[in-house]
């Protein structure tokens, strides 16, 4: 068998591979710190659960214009240079992160202030979430993109989860040292973008009105059950069983360890998920992948519920750092199916589709939890999401034979897109 290169080897991959990096953990820090702000203020007014409900509209503040942009922004990522769109994002970010450090500063910083700008950074990482995934196979030659794309998601999961504790521990150190960090970390990314040069893309369908090019998107993930159950799987575990929003809530009021302790909380998570991506970089998964799938997302589910129900502070960093490993597993072989399984010239539009579930499964998981905290406790929010998130996976398991079937990642046959019927054909 003739060797391949690996992504990390070609030089505009990896100017990528840190530039998203970097990003996502400046993003996710952002978000952790923005949490505990929101939480801080509102308790100086608010009891617990009045609070807890303020918590998670922050998610659903984000969540919303990510969910409106949904169908424009995978339209955009498959019609526009993807570099150029994620050159911008990361700008806004900066602008938008700058803002807050200064006010946080001069001590005027604010609940609407916070809130408009964690619906600023929901516009954001609509448009450049869609096109980062896209842009990614446009930099590897055909036979390295199986190993690009793991190594991707990795990029972006391990930012996602570390993201958080990053932000908690550097806040612990001092609010104007996380901000200068995070503006430090977007600056990075930006610098990475423009380091890659001219790559191929998809032409535009010109003979397309727009809005039969985003229907297009939305039946290929409706008819492909694989792609549509490795989505939704996730949509509705994570929605549900999520419960990074709320920890702000233990570390302050349950476990009783202040921002410090927040800080190795969210770290938990990022250590199960970096362990596992080493892991997979030295020995990647090849066999039975929905069956692994499957498993990893019950084991996520058992250990936030060991979680929720932990009085020890011990106890609960274990069970993150279980439930960060097992979230890692299951992202690493959602990602490389979706990606895998969608031709190029439609993977901004899905990758907008899951991106959207994602959002949906993440911030808007936070309103659920923020809302379910505030009618049954933080502990019973958790619990109860705990034992639907298995419920779910079972069901999942049953409903689509297509995901415990799943072998490999490879898909049987080369994919291309019929435009006029929006379906794929070999």
């Amino acid at each position: 068998m003739s060797a391949t290169p690996h992504p990390l080897t070609i030089p505009y991959f990896r100017a990528y591979w840190v530039s998203r990096l970097s990003g996502t953990i400046a993003a996710t820090a952002l978000a952790i710190i923005i949490g505990w702000q929101v939480y801080d203020l509102a308790r100086q007014t608010m009891d617990i659960r009045e609070a807890a409900f303020l918590l998670g509209m922050i998610g659903l503040a984000q969540f919303v214009p990510l969910f409106l942009l949904t169908p424009v922004v995978g339209l955009v990522a498959d019609s526009v240079d993807r570099r150029w769109i994620v050159r911008g994002t990361t700008t806004l970010m900066i602008v938008t992160v700058s803002i807050l450090g200064v006010l946080t500063w001069l001590g005027d910083l604010n609940l609407p202030v916070l809130f408009g700008a964690a619906v600023v950074i929901g516009i954001a990482r609509a448009f450049s979430g869609p096109a980062y995934s896209a842009l990614a196979p446009n930099l590897v030659p055909r036979e390295s993109l199986p190993t690009a794309i793991a190594v991707s998601s990795i990029a972006w999961q391990v930012g996602s989860i570390a993201g958080p504790s990053v932000g908690g521990l550097l806040y612990a150190i001092h609010p104007d040292v996380a901000y200068a960090a995070i503006v430090a970390m977007l600056l990075v990314a930006l610098t990475g973008i423009f380091l890659i040069g001219h790559v191929p893309q998809p032409p535009v369908q010109a003979d397309h009105r727009p809005l039969a090019r985003i229907r297009e998107g939305f039946a290929y993930v409706r008819h492909n059950r694989l792609v549509l159950a490795t989505i939704t799987l996730d949509l509705f575990v994570v929605l549900l069983a999520g419960a990074t929003a709320l920890l702000p809530i233990y570390a302050r009021d349950i476990l009783h360890v202040g921002a410090r302790g927040l800080g190795f909380l969210a770290a938990g998570m990022g250590i199960g998920a970096s362990t596992t991506a080493i892991w997979f970089s030295f020995r990647p998964m090849q066999s039975d992948v929905g069956v692994k799938m499957l498993a990893a997302v019950l084991v996520f589910a058992v250990a936030i519920l060991t979680f929720g129900l932990s009085t020890s502070f011990w106890l609960s960093l274990a069970a993150l750092i279980v439930a960060g490993g097992a979230d890692m597993v299951s992202v690493y072989v959602r990602q490389s199916l979706i990606q895998l399984h969608t031709p190029d010239a439609m993977r901004g539009r899905v990758s907008a589709v899951s991106q959207m579930t994602i959002s949906a499964s993440n911030e808007l998981g936070e309103a659920e939890s923020g809302l379910l905290a505030s009618l049954l406790g933080p502990v019973g929010a958790v619990v109860f999401g705990g034992v639907g998130a298995i419920v779910v996976t079972l069901l999942w398991s049953r409903l689509f034979p297509e995901l415990r079937l799943a072998k490999t990642f490879d898909p049987p046959e080369i994919l291309t897109v019929k435009p006029q019927h929006g379906v794929v054909s070999p």
